[in-house]
């Protein structure tokens, strides 16, 4: 398959703009699922951590944002409206109850913020890559990002991994008797 060299036209005008925009729509995305899991969690052994995560999550959009504003990037409203979208089907999701909330959600939540926040490392590496080039991008900014990045996806997978254990530790008893008992015949 053949590839144009042009870039797209539209409100965005770039690649670099597309780009942008569809991290912007997953910072939006990442924003309510740990705000929701904060929430969620409140006064738990996770929660702190996850109103933490929230707030940095937020204040990296807004970093975003920023530096669309310096590369002369519009957000496309339209983008944003599909992310809100999309992250509430997220919602719809088959985790072993129909109408509340399962514990498998957290993990699988958590599961889900640790790809988004190697996505947005990868981004500010993208970016970081891109200062060479280009002075609007503030190469400290971009470095403590990429810092912050690495340090949140460390959180997340230490708090998806303790969810794992504590859900899948409490299930063992059932899979073990379930194991041993008599087959009916």
């Amino acid at each position: 398959m053949k590839r144009s060299p042009r870039p797209p036209t539209g409100p965005a005008g770039s690649f670099l703009g597309i780009y942008l925009n569809d991290h912007l729509t997953g910072a939006n995305a990442g924003v309510a699922l740990l705000r929701r899991a904060a929430r969620a969690h409140r006064g738990g052994p996770f929660g702190a951590s996850l109103v933490s995560l929230a707030e940095d999550v937020a204040q990296d959009r807004a970093s975003l944002r920023a530096l669309m504003d310096a590369l002369g990037v519009p957000v496309l409203r339209t983008r944003a409206v599909a992310g809100r979208i999309a992250e509430r089907a997220g919602l719809l999701k088959f985790n072993g109850r129909l109408l509340s909330r399962s514990p498998l959600s957290d993990v699988m939540e958590l599961e889900a913020m640790v790809v988004g926040v190697e996505g947005k490392a990868a981004c500010w590496r993208s970016l970081r890559s891109l200062a060479g080039t280009d002075p609007r991008l503030d190469v400290a900014l971009l470095d403590e990002l990429i810092r912050r990045a690495e340090r949140q996806a460390r959180t997340l997978e230490a708090l998806r991994s303790a969810c794992a254990v504590q859900l899948f530790t409490r299930e063992a008893p059932d899979r073990t008797a379930a194991r041993h008992s008599p087959a009916l015949g």
